[in-house]
């Protein structure tokens, strides 16, 4: 039976439109005013914006898989995190060994996910080692419909050097992909660590000191000037201060082709957080580390000036207990990373549109449609259009709520959003044409599948 949503604003690609939406097996079938019911099971979307399913570019799933420091969210605790936050389709970034075939990290990726699964779901690929057999991997990877790719400034088990970037860029570029860099010099920020600890800062407030705005702009810089002598766009994933976004501006003006992600944590908190009583601040290491106020502001600036594409999560969840805690002794042994998945669209909705800094349709950009243009899916993915997926968000902007982690479906003992009041609620979901989530609480789980994903679409 196909499904007739009435009475909602449907945020379509060219602005909001008060239609009615037809959805037929996994597709968008129809839209328009006064559709007829016929044998249409109705949904009433009255007072509710209709989203297409969001899409987080930034995630990381059972990570350090064996290790003490593993994550809190598998695959199975993150994508329902995911799903009932309104993600209809998540980015992960695959992580080869070092000496290994981009094809083990593939396998073993699809190994976690295949079947456990609650939303969509993709892989970035994460490049650590450079030679022709792994360049040749690429055309396998294409075919497997793996199209973006990532690449590290910064740890010394992770990093590239600039010429291994600059070929990476190009052969990634040559078959229609994009690649992303974690903008932080590695060099610098062990320097900064060395510097903290010698010094006797041993304790979370050291983390921003180690690795302060200048050690991201910097990398920053040096990406930009590798995408530009490659001649292809590259990708900056969890931009943080204002430093970059003046850099990525500039290279904009010069004509650069040049695309920015930052996350919720770089908009809502700030580096205060690291001086909060005892070991409290342990709960906010993650890499970028929060920042200050002008850089929070700034970052708004660039979102409300079209600077910043993409709003990812970065999601990386550490217990506080037992985990967070190995570094109590030592900052730098506290796992980097914090959770998120779950709260990005109510957090950017309070935060954006229910403040007024932003529109409903700035903020489907943002979380749906650039997303899936960047990333080789659109329009399948990321728009409210006829023949497209039938991934979608019914959402209600008067509800009133207040984030806990006691009312959390991520795995993850704590949320760094502890209390935060919210307006708006994802309160029906709807994955592959099938509700998969009911009155905010999830419905059907693991039917999530794997996303093959194309060439990136690049809009400027």
């Amino acid at each position: 039976m196909s499904i007739l949503i009435q009475n909602g604003v449907l945020i379509c690609p060219d602005g909001p439109i008060r239609a009615d939406l037809r959805v037929e097996g996994e597709k968008i079938a129809q839209i328009g005013p006064g559709l007829s019911v016929g044998d249409s099971r109705v949904l009433d979307a009255s007072g509710k914006l209709v989203f297409p399913g969001f899409i987080d570019t930034h995630t990381h799933f059972e990570m350090n898989k064996g290790r003490p420091n593993e994550t809190a969210d598998d695959w199975a605790s993150g994508t329902l995190a995911a799903l009932a936050g309104g993600a209809t389709t998540v980015l992960d970034f695959a992580e080869p060994e070092r000496g290994a075939s981009l094809a083990s990290a593939l396998d073993a990726w699809h190994s976690r996910a295949d079947g456990i699964a609650s939303c969509h779901y993709g892989f970035h690929m994460t490049i650590k080692d450079w030679n022709p057999a792994i360049r040749a991997e690429l055309a396998d990877m294409e075919r497997a419909g793996v199209t973006s790719y990532k690449v590290y400034f910064a740890y010394d088990n992770l990093r590239v050097s600039d010429g291994t970037a600059l070929e990476v860029v190009r052969a990634v570029g040559e078959r229609g992909g994009i690649v992303g860099c974690h903008c932080e010099n590695g060099d610098l920020v062990a320097a900064g660590v060395a510097a903290q600890r010698a010094a006797g800062n041993l304790g979370p407030a050291a983390h921003p000191l180690s690795r302060p705005a200048a050690v991201e702009a910097e990398a920053v810089d040096r990406w930009l000037t590798v995408g530009e002598l490659a001649g292809y766009p590259v990708n900056i994933v969890h931009l943080s201060t204002k430093r970059g976004l003046e850099l990525v501006r500039a290279a904009r003006e010069r004509g650069q082709k040049v695309y920015a992600e930052t996350c919720p944590q770089y908009l809502l908190l700030d580096e205060g957080m690291y001086r909060l009583p005892g070991f409290e601040g342990a709960k906010f290491v993650l890499s970028p580390p929060l920042r200050g106020r002008e850089d929070v502001e700034a970052l708004w600036a660039g979102l409300e000036a079209g600077i910043i594409d993409t709003i990812g999560t970065d999601h990386c969840s550490f217990h506080f207990r037992g985990v967070k805690e190995l570094g109590r002794e030592d900052f730098s042994k506290i796992p980097s990373g914090i959770p998120g998945v779950e709260h990005r669209p109510v957090l950017m909705y309070t935060a954006g549109v229910a403040s007024g800094r932003m529109s409903a349709h700035q903020f489907m950009k943002l979380l749906s449609e650039q997303p899936a243009r960047l990333f080789g899916m659109y329009p399948r993915k990321g728009a409210l259009a006829v023949g497209s997926d039938a991934d979608l968000v019914i959402f209600d902007p008067e509800y009133k709520g207040r984030i806990t982690a006691a009312g959390q479906r991520q795995a993850v003992d704590y949320t760094p959003y502890e209390g935060f009041e919210t307006r708006g609620r994802v309160e029906r979901v709807l994955l592959s044409g099938e509700t998969a989530v009911e009155d905010g609480q999830v419905t059907a789980e693991r039917r999530g599948r794997f996303v093959r994903r194309g060439s990136a679409q690049f809009w400027r």
